[in-house]
């Protein structure tokens, strides 16, 4: 046992040795960005994917609009209530297990629900197991561990995660199409719970005790002008300015995933064959990067609240090319409708969360944005049953397209109207 513990003690040594050199730092801080960036990937294409299995899987058991999408809101919901409880669970046990139990459940959820035949198997199985699979390898872990390496320089580090759901997206909801035509939607899940399974073996062979070491270069203060006004979450919501964040999170998902749930279903409803359609959508993904860069830059040009009125004005013109495309279905519409609505998708995330640090910073600034957050989860679930509903109630598009119109106004007027936001957001 001394000698397993001296041999123990010899690799770590080895290990603080290695990156305590200026290359060693870098070179393990990008692999550590590389290996967040990869599973970022994997669980927005993997969530997202969904969108393509709606159709086949409502006409093989005829079911109706809302009762699948329950499936896809289930998702959304269980991931946003998941995110806060997946930052104690990260200091408590580590990277690895965290990670590790992400990759588990997702594989099992796809295993799972290629042998489903009720609704409550796809809920469980998509609906639960995938949302709490897509918290543990999201964002909330991606952050924290990209934190321990990249201190100051985080944002940038976020943002190239960021822009990796938009690969997710891309990359597999196109691919999910072809293999549902060659294979057939249960082999698809198949395929894809046998991927994130295999993946488990070289994730738990990673150095986790040197990932999860972080950089030795970073002070534990990065900011020397950094001032702690002790807010706590009980305080903080007792502000209107946490209800106001909560609020736009909220309403801004429900338009927003009203919408994207039914997108692919709706393309091809209006006239578009179903690979076309999921490749259209894919491009979001693309253009989200764009989106997100491009926000992020107005912000330091024409200042914060500017900045995010445009994106929302951009959404709309989105939803409004939407509804055009059912009575003319053209590449030109369709690239509109990308380029606008796919580009603004999550392009406030970044400026809403810098505004909410901001105001609320200091000790317990992740437990105040985890929570706030949880609006986002909510309106996502909340917006795509809706628009399930609405679809199944009307039969057809044009009520849903106006409640999502109607939900991303909502998101809107917070900036419009309460004093710290628009005190706050206007600062450069």
């Amino acid at each position: 046992m001394d000698q397993n513990t001296a041999e123990e003690q010899s690799k770590h040594a080895t290990r603080e040795r290695v990156t305590a050199t200026p290359q060693g730092v870098v070179r393990t801080a990008l692999v550590v960005l590389a290996l967040c960036f990869t599973l970022a990937v994997l669980g927005r294409g993997l969530s997202e994917s969904f969108t393509v299995f709606l159709k086949p899987i409502s006409e093989n058991f005829g079911w109706d609009r809302a009762q699948v999408v329950s499936i896809y809101s289930l998702t959304w919901l269980v991931s946003g209530l998941t995110a806060p409880l997946v930052g104690r669970l990260f200091d408590h046990s580590g990277p690895r297990i965290v990670y590790a139990l992400g990759l588990l459940l997702l594989g099992s959820a796809f295993l799972i629900a290629s042998h489903a035949q009720s609704l409550w198997q796809f809920q469980l199985s998509i609906g639960l197991c995938v949302g709490i699979g897509v918290a543990f390898i999201g964002n909330v872990p991606n952050s924290i561990l990209l934190g321990r390496w990249f201190g100051p320089k985080l944002p940038t580090a976020m943002a190239v995660v960021y822009s990796a759901m938009g690969g997710g997206v891309l990359a597999l909801l196109p691919a999910s199409q072809l293999l549902i035509d060659h294979l057939g939607w249960r082999e698809t899940y198949q395929l894809f719970g046998f991927a994130a399974l295999g993946l488990l073996v070289p994730l738990m062979l990673l150095p986790w005790r040197l990932f999860a070491s972080g950089s030795p270069h970073i002070a534990k203060k990065t900011d020397p002008d950094f001032v702690d006004h002790g807010w706590t979450l009980p305080s903080a919501m007792r502000h209107h300015a946490f209800w106001a964040l909560f609020s736009t999170f909220f309403f801004t998902a429900v338009g927003m995933y009203a919408i994207a749930a039914q997108i692919v279903a709706y393309l091809i409803d209006a006239g578009f064959p179903p690979l076309q359609a999921a490749t259209a959508w894919g491009f979001s993904g693309v253009v989200l990067v764009f989106g997100m860069l491009g926000v992020s830059a107005l912000d330091g040009l024409i200042g914060r609240r500017p900045s995010v009125l445009l994106s929302y004005a951009i959404s709309i013109l989105g939803i409004f090319l939407l509804w055009l495309l059912q009575y003319s279905p053209n590449l030109l519409l369709l690239t509109g409708f990308v380029v606008c609505f796919g580009s603004m998708m999550g392009s406030r995330g970044p400026l809403i969360t810098a505004t909410a640090m901001k105001i609320f910073g200091g000790k317990r600034v992740g437990t105040i944005y985890g929570t706030i957050s949880i609006g986002s989860g909510l309106g996502s679930a909340f917006g795509s049953w809706s628009g399930g509903l609405i679809h199944d109630a009307t039969h057809g598009y044009n009520a849903l397209l106006a409640f999502a119109l109607a939900s991303v106004v909502l998101g809107m007027i917070p900036f419009l109207v309460v004093p710290a936001l628009r005190r706050q957001v206007s600062q450069r």
